[in-house]
């Protein structure tokens, strides 16, 4: 029997030599929720780190790099999971239900991959804030919760160096691809970094949201400045 955060009730899972001599650290979800977790893998946009077909850039980021004001500002992003039914059942669970030990079915994930991603392993960790009525609304912030898990296994700082204006208070989910690209930028420096960061938020979507925050940091001072999502 084995607890799944997923289902929130005891699974009966079979005993194999595998499970009983090696026990595999993803004991956080049944077999059937692991299954279903679909994993960024093989060919991959080299700045976002979406799923691709061939070697190229996506559209999004084709977008980008040809606007004057973003180009290069962010580096690149990775991220570990494919945004699927599935996923997004354990996303709006986790964020929006209130539901924070989920974040317990990342941290292997994390752990393994984490190091991997970066070519720099000193940097600032940057979560990406919430409006004080958002986090009021779901108890606490899922980019900080993600930023801790990074914190543990690679030993850098995690600096809330970014605030969210109030006036900018609508979900992004509520919004258009069309209106989150247009959106003004929401954030304003708290604190000053000059070291290199690697911001950290639970979906990458259109991208909007990681390059406003990436250009305040880049405008001041910021030299090398990566993104870690969960879902792409």
């Amino acid at each position: 029997m084995m607890y799944c955060l997923k289902c929130q009730d005891w699974i009966s899972q079979p005993v194999t030599w595998s499970t009983l001599f090696l026990p595999n650290e993803q004991t956080q979800l049944c077999d059937s929720c692991q299954s279903q977790l679909k994993r960024i893998a093989g060919t991959i946009c080299e700045r976002c780190g979406r799923q691709m077909p061939n070697e190229t850039m996506c559209e999004d980021c084709n977008k980008w790099q040809s606007n004057k004001k973003y180009r290069d500002t962010l580096l690149f992003n990775r991220s570990l999971f494919q945004y699927t039914p599935f996923m997004q059942e354990v996303i709006t669970q986790w964020k929006y239900r209130g539901d924070y030990q989920l974040k317990d079915i990342f941290s292997p994930y994390i752990k393994k991959e984490i190091r991997n991603f970066y070519p720099t392993k000193s940097f600032t960790i940057v979560p990406i804030p919430l409006t004080n009525e958002r986090l009021h609304d779901r108890a606490f912030n899922q980019a900080i919760a993600i930023a801790e898990i990074i914190a543990h296994h690679h030993k850098n700082p995690v600096i809330h160096a970014l605030s969210r204006n109030v006036s900018h208070s609508e979900k992004q989910s509520k919004k258009s691809r069309q209106q989150r690209i247009t959106t003004k930028n929401p954030f304003f420096l708290t604190k000053s970094l000059e070291t290199d960061v690697l911001l950290v938020d639970d979906i990458y979507t259109t991208g909007m949201t990681i390059h406003h925050a990436a250009k305040l940091l880049q405008e001041a001072g910021c030299a090398h400045i990566y993104s870690f999502t969960l879902v792409r």
